[in-house]
């Protein structure tokens, strides 16, 4: 399976000079109704948004507020991911099936980010059992692996994207790109900085780009924990300068 093909919006204009958003999940639609809406406004460069219900997973029952802002993104061809916590490969398999199932039943999810992915070579048949499983219940979805550093390259052959980098601007401007990765096309990689300052926003796109990034999240908002619950200061600002970035 060298690819997952997908279904709903595609990325666009491939290429190191194109960008656009990986949202990580915004807090709960009621917490941050601004954030939720904001991901709708007509030529935000929208890659897909991460709806992450209960801390990881999907609850136990379906979610109104989740369901409606969802719902919002779909109505409008957005694609909407499930949260999955892989637990660094502790959780077993049937319990993430489980949670995929309630994503796709409750909120009509276009794929999944499976956070905390393992990083291992030796990880990777387990990992690549869960891959098949969603992409064939998906029937076509769109997997994004959040490992938030560079894996094993074997990785990159089972699923669309990889985070690449999960961490603070202070680490982000001094980081090294894997060789590897230039075999693969911009799109495939994703990049999540926190912590990066107004002053420094064109230099941290800069590095994206060096780095073959297409989908990226940047915040100037702090901390290990909920620095990407709500919209950057500079929101207006780097949806301006990225464009539009999602095509049907």
């Amino acid at each position: 399976m060298p690819y997952l093909t997908s279904t709903g919006p595609v990325l666009s204009a491939p290429g190191a000079d194109r960008l656009g958003f990986g949202v990580p999940g915004y807090a709960h639609p009621l917490v941050a109704p601004v954030e939720w809406a904001e991901l709708t406004r007509p030529g935000t460069p929208l890659h897909w948004a991460v709806l992450n219900v209960a801390g990881g997973g999907p609850g136990i029952q379906p979610d109104p507020h989740c369901l409606e802002a969802a719902g919002r993104l779909n109505n409008v061809g957005m694609r909407v991911l499930g949260h999955l916590d892989l637990a660094h490969g502790a959780r077993p398999f049937a319990e993430l099936v489980t949670d995929a199932q309630r994503y796709l039943d409750w909120y009509r999810v276009r794929g999944f980010l499976l956070d905390r992915c393992p990083v291992d070579r030796a990880d990777l048949p387990g990992v690549r059992r869960l891959t098949a499983t969603l992409d064939a219940v998906l029937d076509g979805g769109h997997l994004v692996l959040g490992q938030g550093t560079h894996p094993y390259q074997g990785y990159a052959e089972v699923a669309d994207q990889l985070v690449t980098f999960s961490g603070a601007w202070s680490d982000y401007r001094w980081s090294q790109v894997a060789e590897w990765t230039a075999n693969h096309p911009p799109e495939r990689f994703v990049h999540f900085v926190h912590g990066v300052p107004r002053t420094h926003l064109e230099e941290a796109m800069r590095i994206a780009r060096w780095q073959g990034a297409g989908t990226i999240f940047f915040t100037d908002r702090t901390g290990r924990t909920g620095a990407f619950d709500s919209l950057p200061g500079y929101w207006d600002e780097i949806v301006s300068r990225i464009g539009p970035g999602v095509s049907e």
